[in-house]
């Protein structure tokens, strides 16, 4: 009566950790550092735009988004990558979505092919990764592929060893930066590489690029920044944003996708029968933060006083560094359960083993299990008592 291929799919994390940590008295006021979730105040703009568009509630919205949200999306990538105008049209490369979750899992509906002779496709993935890839790979029967993204080879999957099999067999590919959980950026290199083996080996290379704007000291290079540099091809790329992080509007679910029009064409249709659209309110006010850069620098200045914090109070311990981009913190901690256990019992700060943010590879490897993950989305005198309560359990 079910789908059996939803028993495939790995135990999700917090669930787990709520397993993890059951019977276990913190002890001290619990604090959540778990998630995610941005607790900055959201941009006063949201409410306004709500306000004066409430009479459109009563109206269906377009499932392609009203031509003033392309358009706001279509200005911020020219804007915050630099495109040469006319490179991104907004009807034929922009569609906005409900939130990037359902998007990232349905490409894989969209592209996969199903049913097809010869080898099962393959979905590649970075390994720590955002759960959805995982989903979408089991989920449309077709084998996951974990890259392991460590210290070693810079947070980021060596595509030096995938071979060649494997890359004719992919059908899509997953990369995330900046990274979550550890904050890595790919590189301009990084990505004209990864751009030129998805055209070779004909597979789509799906972006997550939702924490662009939360960064340390450099801008994050953007894929379709990299193609403008090649003429502005956009053949078999796609980027995925969000409002999420960079406005701390999460529950607007709200973001877009852009890039391939064959490929934006052939979603459209799809999320016609099956997906959830932006309420027309919400269209607006997603409209004016696409449109408005200031509230997202004053943002990730927040951040940044949060990773100034961190520095002060791990130094060189635990494997801190200044992650380049997002808001966690990657701490290696040796065995990240027991480090959870004891930050919860001893500090009563509730943070994430890596391992659960990562999948056991077929040699028994788990690049995040030396780790644990901390986010820094609460305010500053927050997120200080926080991360000096961690560092206490830790040494002690």
């Amino acid at each position: 009566m079910f789908n059996e291929r939803l028993d495939q799919l790995p135990a999700y994390p917090f669930p787990r950790l709520a397993a993890l940590l059951d019977g276990i008295e913190p002890g001290q006021s619990p604090l959540v550092m778990s998630i995610g979730e941005p607790q900055h105040e959201p941009p006063a703009m949201i409410t306004e735009a709500m306000v004066k568009y409430a009479s459109l509630w009563h109206k269906y919205p377009p499932g392609s988004g009203t031509p003033e949200l392309r358009d706001a999306i279509k200005n911020w990538l020219d804007r915050r990558y630099n495109l040469p105008t006319g490179m991104i049209d907004r009807d034929d490369h922009v569609l906005p979505v409900a939130g990037t979750r359902e998007a990232l899992y349905l490409i894989a509906t969209t592209v996969i092919p199903q049913d097809q002779p010869g080898p099962k496709p393959k979905v590649l993935l970075p390994n720590p990764f955002y759960q959805v890839y995982c989903g979408a790979a089991v989920l449309n029967d077709a084998e996951m592929v974990p890259l392991a993204a460590g210290p070693e080879t810079g947070f980021l999957p060596d595509l030096d060893l995938i071979d060649d099999a494997t890359l004719d067999a992919c059908r899509l590919f997953f990369l995330c930066s900046p990274a979550n959980p550890q904050g890595s950026i790919a590189s301009p290199a990084y990505l004209e590489r990864i751009i030129g083996l998805a055209r070779k080996h004909d597979f789509v290379l799906a972006m997550d690029e939702c924490y662009a704007d939360i960064y340390d000291s450099e801008a994050p290079v953007g894929a379709l920044e990299i193609c403008a540099s090649q003429g502005g091809n956009m053949d078999n790329i796609l980027v995925f944003h969000s409002l999420s992080k960079r406005s701390s509007a999460p529950g607007l679910r709200s973001g877009f996708v852009a890039g391939d029009a064959k490929i934006v064409k052939r979603f459209t249709a799809l999320r016609s029968y099956c997906s959830a659209t932006i309420p027309m309110p919400i269209m607006a006010a997603s409209t004016a933060l696409w449109n408005d850069d200031v509230h997202a620098e004053e943002n990730r200045d927040l951040y940044r006083a949060k990773i100034d914090v961190a520095a002060e109070v791990f130094g060189n311990r635990f494997g801190f560094y200044r992650p380049p981009g997002g808001f966690f913190l990657w701490l290696d901690v040796g065995d990240d359960e027991a480090a959870t256990k004891k930050i919860w019992k001893e500090a009563g700060v509730k943070v994430i083993p890596g391992s659960y943010l990562s999948i056991t590879d077929k040699d028994g490897n788990n690049p995040g299990k030396q780790f644990i993950r901390i986010a820094l989305v609460h305010d500053l005198a927050t997120t200080r008592d926080g991360l000096t309560r961690i560092a206490a359990a830790l040494e002690s």
